[in-house]
């Protein structure tokens, strides 16, 4: 297949990623960092009055840091009641393996009680927000719909509206807020990898994407939850942002952040995307793969003790260098790959499981590949739909656009 050519040397596979209809992609975008802004955690003036008197729970894991304490650690330093941590998918320090049970537990640094809401327990009950009258959320996001760190604010906002109890959210930056693309999500294929219509690239903040649930009714019988923002300062959707600890344990750099939203894809088939190799999200391959320029072999390691092709050697591609240099700037999805390994996987019934569809938000994708479909008509089919939630996204924006 010409796609696999192209990946045999690395400066001609750039050549057909870096040119658009207008020709090559201009880099515009401003690379920022956590000192370049304020997130909504660092506003404690603003929130700490809200809290005083009051019993707080916190929904944390190891991004919700102000500067490099912890929003826990800050909080009862200011003699905030913080009562307990609710925490989500790779639980409160971010180690544990994806799609794994997370363990309820006490934290040894504060002695609090972590609650999971990942597993069995994906919604805080009455019970355990008996002793409450705030929620705090503070979770770095990276705007991809099937990150599940989206559903766990959609069932603690619906716990919150149950319950009578407020919930302030401390905004934080999107790394991949600064496009839009793929297919939006249909009723028929909500789980807990997407609850919402929306494309899997939304180009929202946590913040914005709460006010999105609220303002659209999608909670349970449309309850409203008593949302309050702590915006972000100094951050517009166009800008870039360097994430300063990684969001969960298989995305460690901004490599595998910016790639995927295309190799989350993968989840749901044969390919292995470097799961417990030093390049999880940043590779692509398997046993059975025909053509490739890169092997790896997958072994145990922190956030993935049992990857997929364990002790295997994978034939496939290396893109963590593209991922770096480009994945950024094509501001799209990128479909050729999953395409591309199709084509050259021998047992092509095998190719994609169950998952696949969840992960996609349709049957259609995986209709479209299995039939030959060209990524060009693939990418129009998700024209109308994508336009139809730009009109919704519009009225929840809080930071400037990028259009």
């Amino acid at each position: 297949m010409k796609l696999f050519k192209k990946f045999s040397i690395f400066s001609i596979l750039l050549h057909s990623f870096l040119v658009d209809a207008q020709g090559i992609i201009q880099i515009e975008n401003t690379c920022k960092t956590i000192n370049d802004l304020k997130v909504g955690a660092d506003h404690t003036f603003e929130y700490l009055p809200l809290l005083k008197g009051k019993s707080i729970a916190v929904v944390a894991n190891q991004s919700s840091l102000i500067k490099k304490t912890h929003l826990v650690d800050s909080l009862i330093s200011l003699n905030v009641s913080v009562k307990k941590v609710f925490c989500p998918e790779h639980g409160f320090r971010g180690l544990v393996d994806a799609g794994e049970k997370v363990a309820s537990e006490k934290d040894i640094k504060t002695g609090l009680n972590i609650i999971s809401l990942y597993g069995k327990n994906k919604k805080p009950s009455a019970a355990d927000l008996s002793d409450v009258d705030i929620v705090i959320f503070d979770i770095q996001d990276v705007g991809v719909r099937f990150y599940t760190y989206l559903s766990t604010l959609h069932y603690v906002m619906e716990a919150c509206a149950e319950n009578g109890k407020q919930l302030i959210l401390l905004d934080r930056p999107n790394p991949n807020g600064y496009y839009i693309d793929g297919p939006v999500l249909e009723v028929a294929y909500k789980s807990f990898l997407g609850l919402h219509p929306v494309p899997i690239v939304y180009g929202m903040t946590i913040g914005e994407y709460a006010q999105m649930i609220n303002g659209e009714s999608w909670l349970k019988a449309g309850v409203k939850c008593n949302l309050k923002v702590i915006k972000i300062s100094g951050y517009v959707h166009k800008d870039l942002f360097e994430l300063p600890v990684r969001p969960s344990p298989n995305l460690p750099n901004m490599a595998s952040v910016y790639l995927y939203p295309s190799l989350g894809l993968f989840e749901g088939t044969v390919i292995s995307i470097g799961r417990g190799t030093d390049l999880p999200f940043q590779v692509i391959g398997s046993p059975a793969l025909t053509k490739g320029n890169y092997t790896f072999t997958p072994q145990s390691k922190t956030g993935a003790m049992e990857p997929k092709y364990k002790g295997e050697i994978c034939s496939g591609y290396n893109l963590s260098e593209f991922g770096t240099e480009y994945m950024k700037d094509t501001k799209k999805i990128y479909i050729y790959w999953l395409i591309g390994t199709y084509s050259n996987t021998p047992e092509k019934e095998k190719f994609f499981d169950e998952n696949f569809n969840f992960h996609a938000g349709n049957a259609t994708l995986q209709k479209q590949i299995k039939e030959g479909i060209s990524e060009d008509a693939i990418r129009k089919s998700w024209e109308l739909g994508i336009a139809k939630f730009k009109l919704v996204r519009k009225k929840y924006l809080l930071y400037s656009d990028f259009e």
